[in-house]
Parts: C-alpha cells; sequence; structure tokens
C-alpha cells in the first residue's frame, strides 16, 4: 500500500511518519489524579498492544501521575492539555513524551511560545489537536458552521504559529464527530502540509456504533494512504479500542497485526456449525502475531475455491469438512476433529 509521505517525529522513541508502521494509540479514562488506577489500565492497554497512552491532565493534581505510570510501565505517554498552559509545562518538566494541546483554548500567542520553548528543550513534541467543536471564532465566522476547510485552516494557523516560534517537532489530528468532515479533513491536510497524522473520529459511540463510524472514517484515509498513528474512539473500556484499531488495520491490509479470520455467511447448504467454528478460531488467535489469512467455510464444494487466497481454512461437509491451504485441499476428517486440526496447521505455519 502507497502511503503519503510525512516527516518522521519521535515520541518517546517511536518513530512516527515517514513510512514507519502506524501506531495505535488510546487514552486513559481513570479518574486524573489515581495513580494505581493510572498504572493499571496502561498496562492493561500495552498488553493489549497499544503503543502510545495519553491521560488527561486538568489540573497540577494529574501531574504525579506521569511520573507513577513512567515508573511501572515503558511506554510513551502524552499529557492532554486544555486552557491553562501552565499545565503543559509541568506535564513536560514531570517527563511526559508528548503533549496534546488545542491552540485554539490555551491562551494568547505568548503562552504557546512558552509551551514551544519548553518542548524544544525536551525534545518533547507537540500535537496539534484540531476539534470540529472548538475552532476559533474568527474561523466560524468565515466558514459560518464547523466546515473541513475551517479545520485545516486552524490546523495551519497554528503549525504556522510553532513554526515562527522555531518549532517544527509537530503532529497533528483534525477530528470531527461527523465522519464524512473528518475524512475530507485530512484528505485536504494531507495535501496542504507534510507533518504526520494521528487519526480519529471523536466522539464515535459506543462500542457498536463507535467501531461503524471508526472503521468508514479511519479505514478510508488508511485506503488512501493518508495515516500516522490512530486512535479508536469508543464510550467503552479503552483496552476495546486497541482491538478495534488492530482491526481495522488488518481490515485495510497493514502487516503486522496478527491473523485475518474470513468466515461465509452460511446458507441453507451449510451442515456443520460454522458461526460456532468461527467464533472458537478468532479467539484461539487472539495471541497469534502471523500475518495469515485463515478461512472457516460452510461448504466443502465451493470452500476451498472461494478461500483460495487464505493461507489455510476449513469447509464443512454433512459431519464431515477439509482442510485446505491455498485452496488445494490437504485433508478431508470429521467434523469433531476440523478445529483441532486447523489450529496445528497454523502452529507449524
Amino acid at each position: 500500500m502507497d502511503r503519503k509521505n510525512t516527516r518522521i517525529i519521535t515520541v518517546g522513541g517511536i518513530a512516527i511518519g515517514g513510512g514507519n508502521p502506524i501506531v495505535i494509540q488510546s487514552m486513559l479514562n481513570t479518574p486524573s489524579g489515581d495513580i494505581l488506577a493510572g498504572v493499571a489500565q496502561t498496562s492493561a492497554l500495552k498488553e493489549a498492544g497499544c503503543r502510545i497512552v495519553r491521560l488527561a491532565i486538568p489540573d497540577m493534581g494529574a501531574i504525579p501521575v506521569i511520573a507513577g505510570i513512567k515508573s511501572e510501565v515503558q511506554i510513551p505517554l502524552v499529557a492532554d492539555i486544555h486552557f491553562d498552559y501552565r499545565l503543559a509545562l509541568a506535564a513536560v518538566e514531570a517527563g511526559v513524551d508528548k503533549i496534546r494541546i488545542n491552540p485554539g483554548n490555551i491562551g494568547d500567542s505568548d503562552r504557546v511560545k512558552k509551551v514551544a520553548d519548553a518542548c524544544r528543550l525536551a525534545g518533547v513534541p507537540i500535537r496539534i489537536g484540531v476539534n470540529a467543536g472548538s475552532l476559533e471564532k474568527e474561523i466560524l465566522a468565515k466558514h459560518g458552521h464547523p466546515t473541513a476547510t475551517g479545520m485545516v485552516d486552524s490546523a495551519l494557523f497554528h503549525i504556522g504559529l510553532l513554526e515562527r516560534f522555531d518549532f517544527e517537532n509537530i503532529i497533528v489530528s483534525l477530528k470531527s464527530s461527523d465522519v464524512k468532515m473528518t475524512m475530507d479533513a485530512y484528505r485536504l491536510a494531507s495535501e496542504s502540509f507534510d507533518y504526520p497524522l494521528h487519526l480519529g473520529v471523536t466522539e464515535a459511540g459506543t462500542e457498536r456504533m463507535g467501531l461503524i463510524k471508526s472503521s468508514i472514517g479511519i479505514g478510508s484515509l488508511l485506503a488512501d494512504g493518508i495515516g500516522d498513528t490512530i486512535r479508536v474512539t469508543l464510550t467503552a473500556d479503552p483496552v476495546a479500542e486497541i482491538a478495534a484499531a488492530r482491526d481495522i488495520l488488518k481490515a485495510v491490509g497493514m502487516p503486522g497485526f496478527g491473523p485475518v479470520v474470513i468466515s461465509c455467511p452460511t446458507c441453507g447448504r451449510t451442515k456443520i456449525d460454522v458461526i460456532g467454528l468461527a467464533h472458537e478460531v478468532e479467539k484461539r488467535l487472539e495471541g497469534c502475531k502471523k500475518d495469515i489469512k485463515v478461512a472457516v467455510m460452510g461448504c466443502a464444494v465451493n470452500g476451498p475455491g472461494e478461500a483460495r487466497e487464505a493461507d489455510i481454512g476449513i469447509a464443512g461437509g454433512d459431519g464431515k469438512g477439509l482442510l485446505f491451504k491455498k485452496g488445494v485441499i490437504v485433508s478431508s476428517l470429521p467434523e469433531k476433529e476440523l478445529l483441532e486440526a486447523l489450529m496445528k496447521n497454523i502452529e507449524e505455519l
């Protein structure tokens, strides 16, 4: 997949942009001052495959959480700052790996300069977080309401402001709860500047609808070669965001995120429990790191042919089924032996 070429920005030792692998991010939802809860959730996110974690810093009481987490979990941390630039300065001093600010609500240019200066000295990148719901009054007056063009105008203004202060260690996000506006903004941004883009559909919703909206928005942009980091925002346990992000990346063909399971929807010809088998195969492959395609098909007549691009798969018959690799039948087995035979052969791949 061809990807848009962007600058390389390093966050806590992780290279973002420039064709480097897409980085999955999430955000803590534990109480902002609770160190133990923050450590526990950060550990769970890392275990699930998250590579960068953001945490809200609403006040000075949240600053100690940065050091508390960093002493226990080796993962880059991003401080999410709103309104008070002094919180950004304190977070940098506490050793945070990136600052995320919405420049429109952090104050005048002098305050932005102080944050930029502190980040430059510490080698800490800044993510300019443009949000459709908090665009500057001047931009809203110009466009009448939030638009993709207005979001990019905001990003360009704040990029220019940071560049004026000799700061170019920048990542940009342009998020809206409107999927099409989000997609339009990122596509326009990718043509307007070469800073890395952090993708996401903000306030996407609950686990069901949030996954659908994020899959459309993030997945379409990734398929266009746009995006360097992603976050799937769900009103759910943040760990669920990581599984969703991995699935989106697998669906668009990104390597490095484990097996893809393809399975048929079943029909009147189906004689085995394809639904149960497919779910069990997915469950058993959760910890697998191999970039393989695994098929679970219901019809022994058409299954191997329809799934010939799969590295390995099974197809059912009447009480029995077939094990096949790349469309070539390897063996015929009783239905009760299909699952274990499949898993054993996957281990040997």
